[in-house]
């Protein structure tokens, strides 16, 4: 049987060999087909009596398990069954040690049934498993100087935090993986804080067989703190390194942290200039104190064009058209210029955004006009904004002011209105990821001052015409749960309120409507609102909320959920007059790499009718 072994571990390294020179440049040959599987057959058969995750350890591993087939031909003798027999013991106790049986008890029993395979029953009585008694851990080097130095200072908060936070404390089972990983959780949590050539000096877990209990001893030597020294920039050609500078969020001497360079280099890949970038430190012990930021840049094109086609369940069929200059007439500004062509909605955006700024601020020029056709009526406007935006890794903010025209026509008659505000726009993200969020919560948050005027014209009642000032606030708030092991809940609410008088008529884009995929589902977009002299008219007020539960289909299908949900909500011109209109349903999810894309058919109360709505991404 050894020779055979022998004979078969000699024919894979040979075919190993081969298949490695099978990588050479050798012209056009064709590779040699691989040879069929060799038949096999069982020599023995194998029973192993244990708990269930310790009987698959055994019969993945011990040799008895292993050699129990081979090829057609090849055979046992009886004295190499004996040897594999009364090896297995000791082999089982060795695998058992490293799932935290120390004491346990292993027999193997043989049976010779007349005219069929022996049999070898394996039989483990684990006993009890050695849990942790006590886990000490500390540190020498720079961490363990400052922390004597300041008892309550960043290296003595860091020392702290590594023994509070340390995986394999008292009470916990002892294994070799949890061991192995739990030495590696807190090394890669050192290194991330500042001391990135850490290393352990001294590891020792002692087991008491008899009491079944570990006692761990762990030395750490921290190494120096590093101090992030100057940037040293390759890959920038088109644009500039002042860019990549704005945008590092740190100076020269702050101490090293992985989040640091990991948000950098985040920063780099949102600007809108860099299609890949990575940010890494020296880590040569002797430039400690001024350990020099490597930044690699591959820069997006000049000029980027994109065409698409799509339907929307809010606006219908559409075509679109992008266009991206990223420094146009040579200037440090990007320029873009959006077109939408649909049935029922024909859109332009253009903005220019300046390359990034100190404290990552970029100025903005920006402009859209649009046309929307929805239900009976039709709403032409444009606006002109100019301002200011930040974009960190937890928030968005957007100062502006904007001039605002808008022209409704209904069937009661006809509203021009116009505006002119100074604005302040919000976001807050803390989720578990921005495209996929499972836990967590989001907050948008607007609110704007200033004065409109206006005329109608048609059947509406009041003056025709006014002018004075007004003020808007709106916030949206998503909170994201899990429930359990593969349970989902989301929860919306958002609200706006314009304050003005009465009379004084406001741009339609700056007020409310709801409806809609992000809205109260159901419902076509923006139909929700308040009737006003027969037609149906954008409100003032607004109020609506979303609670839905979700779970993957199937093991087999992760990113595949089904939902139910149940959104209630509406517009109107006072929070007396609100009433709200209600929607509920199940849905489809498909968790792709660039978001959710979502099918749902909601049934709307008020109109008693189901509706299909299918939308992509996350409203924030």
């Amino acid at each position: 049987m050894i020779l055979a072994l022998a004979r078969r571990a000699a024919g894979a390294l040979a075919l190993a060999a081969l298949s490695g020179c099978a990588l050479l440049p050798f012209g056009d040959e064709k590779k040699p087909t691989e040879p069929p599987p060799e038949p096999t057959r069982p020599l023995y058969r194998l029973e192993v009596e244990a708990p269930d995750d310790l009987r698959e350890l055994l019969q993945e591993h011990l040799d008895l398990a292993r050699f129990r087939v081979a090829p057609v031909g090849e055979t046992i003798d009886d004295s190499e069954l004996r040897r594999l027999a009364a090896a297995a013991p000791a082999q089982a106790r060795a695998l058992l040690e490293t799932e935290g049986f120390f004491g346990a008890e292993v027999t193997v029993a043989r049976e010779d049934p007349p005219d069929t395979l022996p049999l070898l029953r394996v039989r483990v009585q684990p006993g009890p498993r050695t849990r942790v008694e006590t886990a000490q851990l500390t540190f020498t080097g720079a961490l363990q100087d400052a922390a004597q130095a300041q008892p309550q200072g960043p290296a003595a908060r860091l020392a702290a935090s590594l023994k509070r936070e340390w995986p394999l404390g008292p009470g916990k089972p002892f294994r070799q993986y949890a061991w192995g990983a739990a030495k590696n959780a807190t090394l890669t949590q050192l290194r991330a804080e500042g001391y990135p050539t850490a290393t352990w000096e001294h590891t020792q877990a002692r087991v008491d067989a008899a009491r079944h209990s570990a006692a761990l001893e762990l030395e750490a030597a921290s190494g120096p703190l590093f101090l992030l020294g100057p940037l040293h920039i390759e890959g920038v050609e088109r644009y500039d390194e002042e860019s990549v500078r704005h945008l590092a969020g740190f100076a020269a001497g702050e101490p090293y942290r992985e989040k640091t360079l990991l948000d950098f280099q985040e920063r780099l890949a949102k600007s809108g200039l860099f299609e890949a970038a990575v940010v890494t430190i020296d880590p040569d012990p002797a430039r400690a104190a001024q350990a020099p930021v490597q930044v690699q840049v591959r820069e997006q094109p000049l000029q980027q064009a994109t065409v698409g086609v799509g339907i929307s369940a809010n606006t219908g069929p559409r075509v679109t058209f992008e266009h991206l200059h990223r420094k146009p007439f040579g200037w440090r500004w990007s320029a873009k210029n959006q077109f939408e062509f649909g049935s029922d909605l024909k859109n332009w955006q253009g903005e220019l955004l300046s390359h990034p700024l100190e404290g990552q601020y970029r100025n903005l020029v920006a402009g859209q006009a649009e046309r929307l056709r929805s239900g009976d009526e039709l709403r032409t406007s444009w606006s002109a904004r100019i301002g200011r935006t930040q974009d960190t890794a937890r928030f968005e903010r957007l100062y502006f002011g904007e001039f605002v025209h808008s022209r409704l026509d209904t069937v009661a008659g006809s509203t021009r209105s116009d505006a002119v505000s100074g604005n302040y726009h919000w976001v807050l993200r803390d989720v578990d990821s921005v495209l996929l969020p499972t836990q967590g919560y989001t907050l948008s948050a607007q609110a704007g001052i200033g004065e409109a005027r206006g005329r109608k014209t048609g059947t509406f009642t009041g003056p025709a015409s006014d002018r004075g000032p007004f003020s808007r606030l709106y916030g949206r708030l998503t909170a994201y749960q899990p429930l359990g092991a593969s349970w989902y809940a989301m929860a919306r609410v958002e609200a706006g309120q314009v304050f003005a008088r009465d009379a004084l008529p406001i741009p339609d884009t700056l007020l409310f409507r709801a409806g809609g995929d992000d809205s109260v589902r159901g419902y076509a977009y923006r139909t929700l609102g308040p009737t006003v002299d027969g037609a149906l008219a954008s409100g003032r007020v607004l109020l609506t909320g979303s609670a839905e539960i979700a779970r993957p289909v199937s093991a087999r299908l992760p990113s595949v959920w089904w939902a139910a949900f149940f959104d209630a909500g509406n517009a109107a011109n006072s929070w007396t007059a609100l009433k709200l209109a209600r929607g509920y349903g199940l849905g489809l999810r498909w968790r792709s790499p660039v978001g959710p894309l979502r099918a749902d058919l909601a049934y709307g109360e008020e109109l008693r009718r189901v509706r299909l709505h299918v939308s992509v991404g996350i409203a924030f």
